[in-house]
């Protein structure tokens, strides 16, 4: 005999803001059902709303799942966690002491303003008797004591080792981590724990920005989501490598990640060809793009190319303003990080010269050429709250106060949408609570107006993935 396929009972949201309305809003089978007044509740669970708005699902354009997992089980040494060189060893003793025997240490968020530019001698002043590795704030530059290098074992012709005059490694790999991580112990990382802290921020939906070379990350994040532990929907990107692979069926595959490294720029006919691989695989590409001459090639190869719908610049953390009108021709959209003005503006203001520093983390000029701005967090890289990059871009405050790019300021909502655009098109046309649309949405404790006027996460009340709840009441 064959049982009847019931559904779950719909969903009802009830006396909940809807663009600026007071309504219900009635989720069945994965999706917005109906949006209006005195809907009727029969049969359905019902939240009572009380008037807190109800958004579609905040989605971090440009974030790196498996690093910010990792980091929970690393030490920071950023500017902020450890002072100078003496601070730095003394938070890599402490980390040592309390390790089990023969594990590894690791740091991350180091810059060089802590204590200049760190290699294996001056992990090996601080730790000796085990492997010690530090990251480098951008992610790009691992460093290695002795006793890690030793572990690692024979370093091959690898792209990206750092040597002395005479030969010898330095310890500093520069976005050699493929190859690291086949050599060294994997970092236990709690997906799940991740996953609850995403809901917390209304994040309903990622995409991982990492350009994983092989398989391995893609399947350890594949296993998460249809294990639950990441109950948000994935994209995923991955490098040139896995252009053609094709995606797991528990995550959507996104661009093809090409970093154009700001140490050694890629040769323009390498770029081109990657470009053109991904377009004739029906895939876009997300350029990884720093500095301005990282700019500058990105968009010499997209030219070269032809575009594509969906080609995306990642940071793109300089544009000079002669470049806005060839990044709008380009045909992409630019996927920023307004947070770090909010966490690293001070070294920009410090380090920077006064006339470049309107060229970084460019928002409104963007928006004004025409360019479709989305945003991501770049966790662990940076904060992974996106509220705090909604402020961040509303008033470009840096952590002394002070203002860095007043030009580039956001509205509170043009802001908020940097993380409400469609995955597939970051600074596209806002998802909208209406009929027919995906039940992924946030409920927040206020309406709309009120928490625009002090935007942060502990707004956040309820959160329902595919119409089902996945945060309640916070």
């Amino acid at each position: 005999m064959t049982l009847p396929v019931t559904s779950p009972p719909p969903l009802l949201l009830r006396s909940v803001e809807v663009d600026g309305r007071r309504v219900d809003v009635r989720l069945r089978d994965g999706r917005v059902e109906a949006v209006g007044p005195d809907l009727d509740v029969a049969g359905a669970r019902v939240v009572d709303g009380r008037g807190g708005a109800v958004l579609p699902g905040l989605h971090d354009h440009h974030v790196h799942l498996l690093a910010t997992a990792a980091a929970r089980a690393s030490i920071a040494v950023g500017p902020t966690d450890v002072a100078g060189a003496a601070g730095l060893a003394a938070a890599l003793r402490r980390a040592a002491a309390a390790a089990a025997p023969g594990a590894w240490v690791r740091g991350v968020g180091y810059h060089e303003s802590v204590a200049g530019d760190l290699d294996r001698c001056a992990l090996d002043q601080a730790v000796d008797d085990r492997p010690v590795r530090v990251q480098h704030r951008s992610g790009a530059l691992w460093v290695l004591n002795g006793a890690a290098l030793a572990a690692v074992g024979p370093l091959p012709d690898v792209a990206g080792v750092e040597r002395s005059a005479d030969g010898e490694p330095t310890g500093r790999f520069f976005r050699a981590e493929d190859w690291l991580a086949s050599r060294w112990p994997p970092v236990p990382v709690d997906l799940a724990a991740l996953g609850r802290r995403l809901l917390a921020f209304g994040v309903t939906g990622v995409t991982d920005a990492t350009p994983f070379g092989t398989t391995d990350g893609i399947d350890r994040l594949a296993a998460a989501v249809a294990a639950g532990d990441l109950p948000q929907r994935v994209v995923v990107m991955g490098g040139p490598s896995l252009t053609a692979a094709e995606p797991d069926p528990h995550l959507d595959r996104g661009p093809v990640k090409l970093v154009l490294a700001d140490s050694d720029l890629p040769d323009l006919a390498d770029v081109v060809g990657h470009v053109r691989a991904a377009h004739a695989h029906d895939r876009p590409v997300a350029v990884h793009c720093v500095t301005a001459e990282a700019l500058v090639v990105a968009l010499a190869a997209l030219r070269e190319a032809g575009p594509f719908p969906g080609d995306r610049l990642e940071h793109a953390a300089v544009v000079p303003a002669a470049l806005l009108a060839d990044v709008a021709a380009a045909g992409v959209c630019v996927v920023t990080q307004p947070a770090f003005v909010a966490t690293r503006g001070d070294d920009y203001r410090r380090d920077v010269e006064p006339a470049e520093r309107d060229d970084l983390w460019r928002c409104r000029s963007l928006r004004d050429a025409g360019v479709p701005v989305g945003a991501g967090t770049d966790a662990p890289y940076g904060d992974l709250d996106p509220w705090r990059a909604v402020v961040a871009a509303i008033g470009r405050r840096t952590p002394s106060g002070a203002v860095l790019g007043a030009t580039e300021t956001l509205t509170p909502a043009a802001a908020l949408a940097l993380f409400l655009g469609p995955p597939s098109a970051p600074g596209g046309p806002p998802r909208r609570v209406e009929p027919g649309a995906v039940a992924d949405l946030c409920l927040l404790h206020a309406p709309l107006v009120t928490a625009l006027a002090d935007p942060t996460s502990e707004l956040v009340r309820s959160v329902f993935i595919g119409g089902a709840t996945a945060v309640a009441d916070r």
